[in-house]
């Protein structure tokens, strides 16, 4: 229930919390700000009775033990009937003098004035709301005759004045107040939308990437915003590249099963018997189970392992040589491998295959009669050979052939990815592959992969 009451944008979830909060903090500013206006009333009151009963002391003459006041006080609000201003003495058990200005008080309020008992130097001030007053009382202690007199000298003043002044600050605070809240909001509202466009700008750019018309985000974010991007950056681009690899590795499957398949049509031109013929069909379907298997694996993975059990060259030549023999038994072609024992390859042994098949079955399919493989270790280098008597390869043709789809003979059956592929593997091993003209003729290529040699027994 709560979650379908929360707003699903941020703009409406901050103009909501504006809404809640920014009232609660103008009633607590408004608390405040009349609490302190009425306490500054207050202490004026309390300061101008204080006047007012220094003044009463002042005029006041204490004659043969009893104490006198003028009949018109000094100050002239005492002598104004109802005027707000009523000043009363007492002493310890009767009302002694008090202010013409008080005539009109109720007798009841006059008598209860002397109730609080305070020692002298006490002064007791006190704003009675209901009744409408404020009150300070003040002792006195008079000697006279050798003897102690006590007084208490009062003074009521009437709060309709701050009770005006505290009704005309309220109504101009909340008139203020409420003008502040709505340029708070708008204030807000502003500030939000500046501070969201970014996001606007996010979304934008995302469906201009979605639509096609976009390859990455671009264009300068705040930094809260800018690794956010440049993690979208690279999670485009790493799906971008795992959708490459599917790709290539469909096509790469498809040439890699060519030459298994080749075997196997060209079994059925061999005078083979039955036991002959299984045997070739179930090495050539093993063949082709671990070629799907390998590109499976090649589509989900960005590097391979090169900390492996180091796979002899030797017998992996002759393997992929009698089988591309079969498959180009027509041309006649003869082969001859120099791999030098103790070469190996550091890898996935399935790399292997597939480098070698390729380049092996690129010789045989452009040689016109002969085709060389050699392999060795040359300064903690893996160097592989693999010429033929073809055509060659032109200079200028040498580093196109490497990429992915490029055909120097578009009548020859292909799809131009082998070399690519080579490359691929190559790469991943941080290996290298070399065009040039080979002693036969034809083109050689070279591949070069760090190591190479097999760690002798101790």
């Amino acid at each position: 229930m709560l979650q379908r009451l929360v707003p699903r944008s941020l703009k409406a979830r901050l103009l909501w919390g504006s809404f809640i909060l920014l009232p609660l903090v103008v009633v607590f500013a408004v608390i405040a700000l009349q609490r302190a206006f009425y306490e500054s009333l207050v202490a004026s009151e309390e300061s101008q009775a204080q006047l007012q009963v220094y003044l009463l002391l002042g005029s006041a003459e204490l004659n043969n033990g009893e104490l006198r006041l003028p009949d018109l006080p000094s100050e002239s609000r005492f002598r104004q009937t109802d005027s707000g201003v009523y000043g009363f003495i007492h002493s310890q058990d009767a009302l002694l003098w008090r202010s013409p200005s008080s005539y009109l008080l109720s007798d009841s309020l006059v008598e209860h004035l002397p109730e609080q008992q305070l020692q002298p130097g006490d002064i007791w001030f006190e704003h009675y709301w209901q009744e409408g007053h404020f009150l300070l009382q003040y002792p006195v202690v008079w000697e006279a005759d050798g003897r102690d007199r006590h007084f208490m000298v009062s003074v009521l003043r009437s709060d309709t004045a701050v009770k005006k002044q505290m009704n005309a600050f309220k109504t101009q605070l909340w008139g203020w107040l409420s003008v502040v809240f709505i340029l708070a909001l708008l204030v807000q509202y502003l500030i939000m939308r500046w501070g969201l466009q970014p996001l606007d700008r996010l979304a934008r750019d995302l469906q201009r990437i979605e639509q096609g018309s976009a390859d990455f985000l671009e264009g300068d974010y705040p930094l809260e915003v800018q690794t956010v991007t440049d993690n979208l950056n690279r999670l485009i681009q790493s799906e971008r590249q795992q959708r490459e690899r599917y790709r290539n590795t469909l096509g790469d499957l498809a040439h890699s099963l060519k030459t298994p398949l080749a075997v196997i049509m060209g079994a059925r031109n061999e005078e083979l018997n039955e036991d002959e013929y299984q045997h070739l069909i179930d090495d050539q379907v093993q063949r082709m189970d671990q070629i799907v298997q390998y590109q499976l694996t090649r589509a989900v993975k960005s590097a391979h392992q090169v900390l492996a059990r180091p796979v002899p060259l030797e017998p992996v030549a002759h393997r992929m040589a009698a089988a591309l023999q079969k498959v180009y038994a027509e041309k006649g072609i003869r082969h001859e491998l120099l791999i030098d024992p103790e070469a190996h390859f550091h890898g996935d042994e399935r790399d292997l295959m597939e480098l070698l098949g390729t380049l092996m079955e690129n010789a045989f399919k452009y040689g016109r009669s002969q085709v060389r493989v050699s392999a060795l270790i040359r300064e903690a280098e893996l160097q592989i050979d693999i010429e033929d008597d073809g055509p060659g390869v032109s200079p200028e043709q040498r580093q196109m052939i490497l990429k992915r789809g490029a055909r120097l003979d578009s009548s020859a059956p292909g799809q131009g990815i082998g070399l690519s592929i080579a490359v691929d593997i190559l790469s991943s091993y941080d290996g290298a592959l070399e065009v040039s003209h080979s002693e036969l003729g034809g083109a050689a290529f070279r591949a070069s992969l760090p190591g190479g040699a097999h760690p002798r027994e101790p």
